[in-house]
């Protein structure tokens, strides 16, 4: 077959060698149009939230103001942070040994620690708070002394006086989270490698060794993200200690919006708050987790401000496309061709 096209004299006399600069074509960018209208449309509704923020003034912004930092409800706050961390600590030590019970080979522990999580899994918390705030009605005093008998000869207290609110707090709100403590820690504790329990074995590494130093780093990975979670929700869930009268934020903003009837703006306060608990933890969370996916990742995730720079450069780097000149272009086509045709 012959080619029948006309050829100019410069592609006649070009070597067969000479490829195209495909950095002199156009790039033209994708056009996602489903993506551009649903953003439009979140932007939109974004946009008409915050001007109904500031145009409505049902929200009282300055009621909102003048109670933020107000006496009561900072004394809520450093409650509501008390009762997480006790509750907390308490929670995730006793649903560690729950959980290493659970995974026990004696039956009489396993039984032990799955009737544990299945009673207090079972039962709401706020009927917990509740029981231990009146435990007084069932047993009124508690102590030590002759066994199967109410003979406290050791030590006997009056169990109104031992349990009291804030003991029935902390005693509802741990008990209550390491039920679901267990049940993350032994998923963690499941997700290992057996393969590296077995090796370790082999080498004669004691059990305990086994556990801190080659099961739990691996676990950790599995474990941070639900138990922050957890924790997030024992934020909240110290909302519930209002029913025995524990001034923790949400009973403070109550009190408050009882007597003055703003109960929007107090309402807001609360929801405040709790979202930059929330944040704190969440960012704390974000930096556990990259410090344990060391033993799982070759290369750490960047951190939001590794993220934003390299962000920043890239759209530096997309300025610059645009401002090559003509010639500059045309001077490595000259450049290959000089050099083919020197070749």
């Amino acid at each position: 077959m012959t080619d029948t096209l006309p050829r100019t004299s410069a592609e006649a006399t070009a070597p067969a060698s000479v490829h195209a600069d495909f950095g002199t074509l156009p790039v033209l960018r994708q056009k996602h149009w489903f993506r551009w209208t649903l953003a439009a449309i979140i932007v939109f509704v974004l946009a008409q939230f915050v001007w109904s923020l500031v145009t409505n003034e049902n929200y009282e912004w300055d009621v909102f103001a003048h109670y933020f930092f107000s006496p009561p409800v900072l004394q809520g706050v450093g409650l509501t942070l008390v009762f997480t961390a006790v509750s907390a600590a308490i929670g995730f030590v006793l649903g560690t040994l729950l959980a290493l019970a659970r995974l026990a080979k004696s039956p009489l522990l396993n039984s032990a620690a799955w009737l544990y999580i299945w009673f207090f899994r079972s039962v709401p918390l706020v009927v917990q708070l509740v029981v231990w705030y009146n435990l007084g009605y069932l047993y009124p005093t508690l102590g030590l002394g002759t066994p199967f008998t109410t003979d406290f000869w050791l030590v006997e207290f009056p169990t109104v006086q031992l349990i009291s609110a804030f003991a029935a707090g902390v005693l509802g709100l741990s008990l209550h989270q390491a039920a679901y403590s267990a049940e993350i820690i032994r998923g963690g504790l499941l997700s290992v490698d057996q393969g590296h329990l077995e090796a370790a074995a082999s080498l004669g590494i004691p059990p305990r060794r086994r556990l801190t130093r080659i099961v739990l780093p691996q676990a950790m990975s599995s474990i941070v993200p639900n138990a922050t979670n957890e924790v997030i929700g024992l934020v909240k869930g110290t909302s519930v200690l209002f029913v025995i009268a524990i001034p923790e934020l949400f009973y403070a903003v109550q009190v408050i919006y009882n007597r003055n009837s703003r109960v929007i703006p107090l309402l807001l306060v609360a929801v405040v708050w709790y979202t930059i608990i929330t944040t704190i933890l969440s960012i704390a969370q974000y930096y556990i987790e990259r410090y344990y996916a060391r033993g799982t990742v070759r290369v750490l995730p960047p951190t939001p401000l590794q993220r934003a720079r390299h962000w920043v450069s890239i759209q530096w780097a997309r300025l610059g496309d645009g401002e090559k000149t003509p010639a500059a272009s045309a001077t490595p086509t000259a450049t290959t061709t000089t050099t083919g045709a020197q070749s």
